[in-house]
């Protein structure tokens, strides 16, 4: 029923995270319906794979390699943030609170996936944190078990490494009611607990 190009677009916008079978089929609709859209969208992929390059030196994406934060005089070159994508690199960066350099580690270590450790950019953050100028490494993965093990693998890596490991507070979110929270966040806001 469905011409087979534009079944084969819908299967690869499927394919893609946060995107469903039917969203997508909306998606490739619309595309088809609105010529000057696909090419829009054409142009601009095409772009982003010219010109977006990922920096050699913490893996986030750019302009220039390396990227503007690894090159920046202003940062705090002292303290390398370490995240499992580029995602969490810009939701740190859109708080302010953060003005040191990153490391994107590209995933967690998750067996089920088949992802080891191997598989991530763990050598290179090693690398980085044993220069003579970086004092702390902050762990700002996610609260699974795979950013869990991630974290373990990396403070084995880091032990002769002389630097201070820590890792993000977990607990109760901003503007959060107790009773809507899981019994894990409640256990974690509870051992986390701070002096008032």
């Amino acid at each position: 029923m469905i011409p087979l190009p534009l079944e084969q677009l819908i299967k690869e916008l499927a394919s893609l995270p946060g995107v469903g079978k039917r969203s997508a089929q909306r998606v490739a609709l619309h595309m088809l319906q609105n010529p000057e859209c696909m090419k829009a969208l054409e142009g601009k992929m095409q772009a982003v794979a010219q010109e977006v390059k990922t920096c050699t030196k913490c893996a986030n994406i750019g302009l220039d390699d390396p990227c503007h934060i690894c090159t920046s005089v202003t940062r705090d070159k002292t303290r390398i943030c370490v995240v499992e994508g580029v995602d969490d690199l810009w939701a740190i960066e859109r708080s302010g609170a953060f003005t040191g350099m990153y490391h994107v580690l590209g995933g967690v270590v998750d067996a089920m996936q088949g992802v080891g450790p191997n598989d991530l950019n763990m050598d290179n953050l090693v690398s980085r944190a044993c220069s003579d100028s970086v004092d702390e490494v902050i762990l700002a993965l996610g609260a699974s078990v795979a950013g869990q093990t991630t974290a373990h693998i990396i403070k084995g890596r880091l032990k002769d490494a002389g630097v201070n490991l820590t890792v993000l507070a977990r607990g109760m979110p901003m503007g959060a009611d107790v009773d809507y929270l899981d019994e894990g966040t409640i256990s974690l806001a509870l051992q986390g607990r701070q002096a008032v």
